[in-house]
Parts: C-alpha cells; sequence; structure tokens
C-alpha cells in the first residue's frame, strides 16, 4: 500500500526527534573530546567494496545485502555496514597523507535484508568511530572506552562488555584447522548454517545463535591456545589498559563478531534487558582491511552502536525524557489590517530568537486564545485594531491571566526576559 512503509522501515515523527537529536549531540560532544572528526560517506557503493572488505562467507553478503545494478550495468549495494566506505573514502581522499592517526566517527543510515523485529530494522541507524593507522593497543583501548563512556552517559545500566581476540594472519589458521576438525565430528549436530560454515568460516560457529546452547560448544578449541606472540601480546595490552581506565570487562572465547575483516581485538557491549538482542555497541581491529581494498598495509579499529537499539535501551530504564513542544509567545489578531500587523510582531520575535506562533485560519479571536492556551505557551500577544491604532500589543500570561498592554517595540525583551526568569 502507497500509504504504508515498506517493511522494516519506520518513521521518525516529530515527537520522537528530538530524542534523535540529543542522542546525536552527545556523540558529536564525546567524540570532540576525544579528538574524532565527523565524515559523511555516500548511501550506496560498488557491490565489491562490501564482498571484499566484509567477506564472502558471511550472512551480511550471502543474504542481506540490498544490491542492485543501475543504468550503467554496475552492481550498487546501499551500505549494510559503514566501516569499508569509510576506508574507501581514506584512501580515495588520501586522509593518510594528514597524519599518522585518523581519527573518524559517523552517524547515519544502514540496510540489511533481515527479519525485521524490536532493534532490528532493514534501514537502521549506526553511530561509528573509526582509528585509522596505528596498532598500539592503547588505541583500541581507547576505542572501547569511548563506546563505554557514551553508553554510560545516556545513564544506562545493566551494561556488560565482552572482549576477544581472533588472531591474526599468522595465527588465526591453526585456529581455523583446530575448530574445522572438531565441528567436523559434530557436523550432524550443527544447524543448516553452521554445516556451509565450517568450510567457509568455522569461526562464525561460535557465534551461532542456533548452536549456541548444544553441549558441544562448551568444548570447542579455544583461540587462546593457537595465539602467536604478537597477537598474545597485544590483547594482554588491551586489557591492561582497559583495566587501568577501570573499566570492567569478561573475556568470551566464543565472541568473533560477524565480519571476516576483523583481526585480534574484537569486543561487544551488551544490555541485557534487551534479550536476544543485546549488543548495543560491538567493533574490534581490523589491520587487514585497508590492504584488502587497494591500500598500504595499515592498522585499524573501530566500532559501531545501533542508535534505535539504544533508545529501546533508554526507553526501558525511563531515560527517554518527555517531548517540549511548549513555545514562548502565540501572537493573536482580530481584523484584516491587524493580521499583517500580527504577522511583523510574529517575525520580530522569531529575529530576536523567542519562539513563536500564530493562527493562520481566520479563526475568531475567541477561536485563537483556545489554540494559545492549548500551543502551551506562556503568553498571548492580542493585537487588534485598537492595538494596531496605538502601536501597542495586549500581552497576556496565559497562567496567570494577568495582562497589560505596552509599545510593539518593548514585546520582544519583555518576553525575552519573563521567559527567562
Amino acid at each position: 500500500m502507497l500509504t504504508n512503509a515498506p517493511r522494516g522501515t519506520k518513521d521518525i515523527l516529530p515527537n520522537q526527534a528530538n530524542t534523535w537529536q540529543r542522542l546525536e549531540n552527545k556523540i558529536r560532544e564525546l567524540c570532540k573530546l576525544y579528538g574524532y572528526e565527523e565524515i559523511r560517506t555516500p548511501t550506496f557503493e560498488h557491490t565489491e567494496l562490501f564482498t571484499r572488505g566484509i567477506g564472502e562467507g558471511t550472512d551480511v553478503v550471502e543474504k542481506e545485502m540490498y544490491t542492485f545494478t543501475d543504468r550503467g550495468d554496475r552492481s550498487i549495494t546501499l551500505r549494510p555496514e559503514n566501516t569499508a566506505s569509510i576506508v574507501r573514502a581514506y584512501l580515495q581522499n588520501k586522509l593518510y597523507a594528514n597524519a599518522s592517526l585518523v581519527k573518524l566517527f559517523y552517524i547515519g543510515s544502514m540496510f540489511r535484508y533481515d527479519r525485521p523485529q524490536a532493534g532490528r530494522l532493514r534501514e537502521f541507524h549506526q553511530f561509528g568511530v573509526e582509528a585509522l593507522g596505528e596498532k598500539n593497543p592503547a588505541v583500541d583501548a581507547e576505542i572501547i572506552l569511548l563506546a563505554w563512556e557514551f553508553l554510560k552517559s545516556l545513564g544506562l545500566d545493566d551494561l556488560k562488555l565482552k572482549i576477544n581476540t581472533v588472531g591474526c594472519p599468522a595465527c588465526r589458521p591453526i585456529y581455523r584447522q583446530k575448530l574445522t576438525e572438531y565441528f567436523t565430528e559434530e557436523a550432524d549436530e550443527l544447524c543448516g548454517d553452521c554445516r556451509r560454515r565450517l568450510e567457509k568460516n568455522p569461526l562464525r560457529i561460535l557465534d551461532c545463535k542456533v548452536d549456541a546452547l548444544k553441549d558441544f560448544m562448551d568444548d570447542a578449541p579455544k583461540i587462546e591456545t593457537c595465539l602467536c606472540d604478537e597477537c598474545r601480546e597485544h590483547f594482554n595490552g588491551v586489557k591492561k589498559f582497559l583495566t587501568e581506565a577501570g573499566v570492567e570487562f569478561v573475556v568470551d572465547n566464543r565472541l568473533v563478531r560477524g565480519l571476516d575483516y576483523y583481526t585480534k581485538t574484537a569486543f561487544e557491549i551488551q544490555y541485557a534487558p534487551l534479550g536476544a538482542q543485546s549488543a548495543v555497541a560491538g567493533g574490534g581491529r581490523y589491520d587487514g582491511l585497508i590492504k584488502e581494498i587497494g591500500g598500504e598495509d595499515t592498522p585499524a579499529v573501530g566500532f559501531a552502536a545501533g542508535l534505535e537499539r539504544i533508545l529501546l535501551a533508554l526507553e526501558l530504564q525511563g531515560l527517554v525524557p518527555p517531548q517540549d513542544k511548549k513555545i514562548s509567545a502565540f501572537v493573536v489578531s482580530g481584523g484584516s489590517s491587524a493580521e499583517v500587523y500580527a504577522f511583523k510582531l510574529l517575525t520580530d520575535l522569531r529575529r530576536k530568537n523567542i519562539s513563536a506562533a500564530m493562527d493562520f485560519g481566520k479563526k475568531s479571536m475567541k477561536a485563537q486564545m483556545k489554540a494559545a492556551a492549548k500551543s502551551g505557551a506562556k503568553f498571548a500577544l492580542i493585537v487588534g485594531e485598537d492595538e494596531v491604532a496605538s502601536s501597542t500589543v495586549t500581552i497576556k500570561n496565559l497562567e496567570t491571566a494577568a495582562q497589560e498592554k505596552i509599545s510593539v517595540d518593548l514585546v520582544p525583551e519583555k518576553i525575552s526576559q519573563a521567559v527567562g526568569e
């Protein structure tokens, strides 16, 4: 139906937009504090950017991407995530020439064809942070800390930080082989998706929601037995920096995240009351992605947070403030000449940064006064033929019913002082 939005999409209505704006303002304030600059990438990219960057064996690429052929016979995909786009922009615009460490953040829509449910839409919004050009584990810790501080600053309780390492190209193949051997023996018990993953990416079996509670999962090999010295030292460094920053965490050996480009650090912040959709932020290090997309071998780390899920969490804790739709003044006019006079007054108030409104329906003054009361305005500014003739305005306090007539030139200052008090 033309009157319904596509399934999995949602309008952000005026009574919700203020909450989104407050959330986005908090993001910008915190990122400025940490030295991250905003970047805005295209909503769609060449499909190959995601198939190469995210990985062809991932659920995102195999099942969830919105891909189409444009009029130039090019394969185009609505971005399912933004890290690959950030890396493309980093390379195309030579951002690496300006600094050895480039720190970026973004806020925007992502698109995945998934089964719509609470906190999971087909068009959803993410806030993300990327730090490109530094391999020091302190940068991993800074990224995790930024995500943690953002969520805590919103007042959220019941947050849990889980971290893990997924190794690197030197040691992960060893772990992959161990997982393949182990899960091959349990192949009959695996779900259909995991039987396919067994050949393409056995690490993803660890993250399967269907097989998660099956007994054999507890005995699956742990990556810590396969780590090379570099990965072990890096992970120990991340844990040390987080501990020094006073951030509590749990090491989860089954945390691998859903994208192939992760190396070394992986992390997730969960909000338990959301149940199955408890992950509100997550990310990790992706040291091989920039080279995979066509750049030099460059270390990088980042995270993304789902804004819809964060808003759900805020609602659960009663942390979404009521919408403040009140205005300072409502202009009421009577008579044709008074309407023009009233419109000029309305314009003067707004130019002095005073919120004001009037009724354009040519209603009676009595009906306009009802509209003024309904608007929540503190003052009604009444102008009739007498006020026009004497260049005055009658100001009525809608809370106390007190009223006075003053010169029209003094009205903005009078309203501004009264609202300030």
